[in-house]
């Protein structure tokens, strides 16, 4: 197995956040893992993207110039990068920012309202958690149980106050997509 992700969204939206979390979970679950994340010069409100790559074996290159999924967090990253996705891919889109309808025909869509799922614990800023917690579910490249002990671990002693935020968002988004 190897899978490819992009995320990509404004700088300020978690970006990098959720990429970092997904690579050092896929770590923790003795996966090999690539973690590479670009910004422009204007950070937040600026375009951020980041790539992971999650493998059974030894990656060769962190460049995904063909990924097998991408996660769009506003519409300029769902236009920019649904083109680079590979036939057959999957494309989770936060509808609450996003219109979809101009998605390719050979592609998965799967749109979640990261926005207003994230309004239900509270807070807008724990939409990115939202969407990765639907990536797990969706994409079955780690497993989510081994994300959820590890959180702590994960986010790291500065942000110990919003493990449970964290550890809600993440349930919402993996709850939200249907087996």
């Amino acid at each position: 197995m190897l899978v490819a992700t992009l995320f990509s969204g404004f700088g300020g939206q978690g970006v990098l956040s959720m990429g970092s979390t997904l690579a050092t979970a896929a770590m923790l679950e003795g996966k090999h893992v690539t973690y590479l994340p670009a910004y422009g010069v204007e950070v937040r409100g600026g375009t951020a993207n980041c790539t992971v790559v999650v493998a059974d074996e030894e990656i060769a290159s962190p460049v995904a110039s063909e990924p097998e999924c991408v996660v769009a967090l506003n519409q300029p990253s769902f236009a920019r990068f649904q083109g680079i996705l590979q036939a057959g891919g999957l494309l989770c889109a936060n509808s609450s920012l996003v219109k979809t309808d101009s998605a390719r025909s050979d592609i998965e869509i799967l749109a979640i309202p990261a926005g207003e799922l994230a309004e239900q614990v509270g807070t807008i800023k724990v939409a990115n958690m939202v969407m990765l917690g639907a990536l797990v579910r969706a994409s079955n490249m780690i497993s989510y149980d081994t994300m959820l002990e590890n959180l702590s671990a994960i986010l790291g002693e500065r942000k110990s106050k919003l493990i449970k935020l964290n550890r809600e968002a993440l349930s919402l988004g993996y709850n939200y997509i249907k087996e």
